[in-house]
């Protein structure tokens, strides 16, 4: 990355919220820069207020925040900084969303239910965001739920990095997709690491609830990758784990760009024949995570953020990140 000149770092403001300090600051770490100066509090009845607090009048301002649990004050917050900026007359606001709060519900699966992913969509884009940043989204069609440029990146090199860096270590790997939807995804992550291709049938039964039944490919005697976009309850990668353990692996890595951990996922990770959880910071870490404390591993996106910001801001192309095979899914 070329390094920025002072006219850069006067036009470029990164803006950290409330679930994002850490991942901001090492998206400006990446750029060279400090966090930029402003706050967000909560009045007692729990009503939220942003104030920036130097000049944004003519700046390249990216706000970097995911609306993860508490999922709707933190959207709120983002519509927040969003027309705080806005009104404080700043020349383009790109929304850096890590993790992108309400993205499973991109469709009408039952009637007289609401594609609450496009509502968000709409709300961002009429708080004033001109353009958006994300990583890694559940459903790809979500890019064309917005009526502003939205960049998609991939935590896939930031994997790819890792994996590769301990490819000796994993021997004889086979890379298993948690359910078909998945396939496309891992299946790159195989070529990339030289590893065979093996998936799983999965039926959910209901919105917590999921059964694992076939298994298609050979897992017997290898080291089992499983990677995914998310891992919320834990139930799909936890009864895939099992399975592939049931079926003669030696052992299972799991990799999730998102720790969304929520219900029992915890506990059903910490029981399951899982070695090692690799997730990135996406989503904050907390206390709750101790009971996997032993085998989670956390890699961190900001560099990548950041990469994609630099980009953003000198009008160059964000596709050129990603080398074949590693981008966003489709």
């Amino acid at each position: 990355m070329q390094a920025m000149t002072q006219a850069d770092t006067n036009s470029l403001k990164v803006f950290a919220g409330r679930s994002s300090g850490l991942v901001a600051e090492r998206v400006c770490a990446r750029l060279d820069l400090t966090v930029a100066k402003g706050r967000c509090d909560a009045f007692p009845d729990g009503e939220l207020i942003t104030k920036v607090d130097e000049d944004v009048r003519g700046r390249d301002c990216f706000v970097v925040l995911s609306t993860c649990q508490p999922v709707n004050d933190n959207l709120m917050e983002l519509l927040l900084w969003i027309d705080c900026l806005r009104r404080a007359s700043a020349w383009r606001i790109t929304a850096v969303l890590p993790y992108f709060g309400y993205a499973r519900q991109d469709r009408k699966d039952e009637g007289r239910v609401p594609i609450t992913a496009k509502l968000v969509s709409n709300l961002i884009t009429k708080a004033g965001a001109d353009r958006v940043l994300a990583m890694d989204l559940h459903a790809a069609q979500i890019q064309g739920f917005f009526d502003i440029p939205l960049d998609h990146l991939s935590a896939s090199p930031v994997f790819i990095e890792y994996f590769q860096s301990i490819r000796s270590e994993l021997g004889d790997l086979v890379v298993v997709s948690p359910d078909v939807g998945n396939v496309k995804v891992a299946n790159r992550y195989a070529e990339l690491l030289d590893g065979d291709l093996a998936i799983v049938e999965k039926r959910r039964l209901s919105g917590s609830e999921v059964n694992t039944a076939n298994l298609v490919g050979e897992v017997t005697g290898k080291t089992v990758l499983m990677m995914d976009d998310m891992i919320s309850t834990a139930g799909t990668i936890t009864q895939a784990a099992r399975l592939v353990m049931d079926r003669g692996a030696k052992r299972v890595i799991v990799g999730a760009t998102h720790a969304v951990f929520v219900g029992m996922a915890l506990e059903r990770l910490a029981a399951a024949p899982i070695e090692r959880v690799v997730v990135t910071n996406t989503i904050p870490a907390d206390e709750r995570r101790t009971p996997i404390e032993d085998k989670l591993l956390e890699l961190c996106v900001g560099p990548l953020l950041g990469d994609a910001i630099h980009r953003i801001h000198h009008n160059m192309s964000v596709s050129a990140l990603f080398r074949p095979g590693t981008g966003p899914k489709r």
